[in-house]
């Protein structure tokens, strides 16, 4: 039985999400770890060394190269156009959705003497919404450097997503939970993504994907892709299904950030992708 290769970053985060895929796969798999060029670059924010794709280009190479046979991704991660022949084939059943709130270790209430700490406009825009004291500052790295420059004293509190922290078993770092009312996720929070090459055998993944996380995906992606919103973009999209039924919430910012808006849609969940577009251009005409 030939053994299937998965390649992934390096990160424990990343590991212990590729073993989600390994542990779903049903023939023997091997793990191929590696750092991509945005585990490397921590000095910059993502938007000024050219957004989250820099965190898949290496395992694309490795994937279009053949060196691995499939790719384990945080979904929000990934930029919202595939390379020719790369497609995602699999979507993970989603974790918790929401965004958290971490305090530095010991502490039981948000110090705002000091800046909060987060990775994404996304998140900057809405905070100051619920905080307009606040000093919001950029922070870079996996999710224990983060935890580690929270806990020296440079920041606050972190805004994390709470998927990641409960798969690393740091759940009892939140503080609290910000729903997505208060917080819209990114399009794809939450999902671990798999990659494959057109053509591959998607047999063996048919225990891991998950058909209501997928069509969720498609209505995020087509929203914030409509948008020209890459991963480091402050553009958030949220889909929820009810039966068929799929209701998509998103939130449209200006290139200036002086206008922000958030609406949502409804309809069929087969038509996921067209309902992110007539989100995206029912926000950004708007009036």
């Amino acid at each position: 039985m030939k053994t299937i290769k998965l390649g992934s970053r390096d990160s424990k985060l990343a590991v212990i999400q590729a073993e989600m895929v390994r542990a779903a796969v049903p023939v023997p798999c091997e793990l191929v770890t590696m750092k991509t060029t945005g585990d490397m670059i921590l000095d910059r924010t993502l938007d000024q060394i050219g957004g989250k794709g820099l965190f898949v280009k290496e395992l694309d190479r490795a994937l279009a190269a053949g060196e691995v046979d499939f790719t384990v991704h945080s979904l929000k991660d990934m930029p919202m156009e595939q390379p020719d022949g790369l497609p995602i084939v699999a979507y993970s059943k989603r974790a918790d959705v929401r965004d958290a709130l971490v305090l530095q270790a010991g502490l039981q209430e948000l110090d705002l003497s000091k800046p909060i700490g987060c990775a994404s406009a996304r998140r900057r825009i809405q905070l100051k919404r619920l905080f307009p004291e606040a000093d919001i500052q950029p922070v870079r790295g996996n999710v224990q450097t983060r935890l580690r420059k929270l806990d020296e004293g440079q920041y606050g509190a972190l805004v994390l997503a709470a998927a990641g922290l409960h798969r690393l078993g740091l759940e009892g770092r939140i503080h609290r939970y910000f729903s997505p009312d208060e917080i819209l996720p990114a399009a794809g929070q939450a999902i671990v993504a798999v990659q494959g090459r057109e053509g591959s055998d998607l047999s063996c993944l048919s225990a891991f994907a998950d058909a209501e996380a997928r069509d969720c995906a498609l209505a995020e992606r087509s929203f914030t892709r409509t948008l020209d919103g890459g991963c480091s973009s402050p553009v958030a999209a949220y889909a929820k299904l009810e039966n068929d039924h799929l209701i998509l919430h998103g939130m449209y910012v200006s290139e200036d950030e002086s206008i922000v808006r958030f609406g949502q849609c409804e309809g069929d969940r087969s038509q996921a992708v067209a309902l992110g577009i007539q989100l995206a251009q029912q926000l950004k005409q708007a009036r």
